[in-house]
């Protein structure tokens, strides 16, 4: 019994963690709203080290690289680079290709 219910519940592991990926991720577009602007393309833009020295950025996101990579992913935005570090990249504009 202990198995079978088990094996039910990794199942619908993989539903759940994209489920949250996709929360953080629209709770990414909207700081991206409140802390960017147009850029020439008119694309909401914002610089890395923004984000990342919000507070409320801060506190809401526990691994806020992880949810721009995931973002990026999903091409909901754009950014140079694979990785981006706090100090080294504060410059790189993150821009949001799809707001909703």
């Amino acid at each position: 019994m202990f198995g079978a219910h088990c094996c039910g519940i990794r199942a619908l592991l993989p539903k759940v963690i994209d489920m949250n990926v996709d929360h953080e991720v629209s709770l990414l577009v909207e700081e991206l709203k409140r802390l960017g602007s147009p850029n020439s393309e008119g694309k909401i833009s914002v610089k890395f080290g923004v984000i990342f020295q919000d507070d409320k950025c801060a506190n809401l996101f526990e691994a806020l690289v992880g949810t721009l990579r995931a973002a990026k992913r999903k091409k909901i935005i754009k950014y140079d680079g694979e990785l981006l570090l706090q100090g080294v990249h504060d410059n790189v504009e993150i821009v949001l290709l799809k707001e909703d």
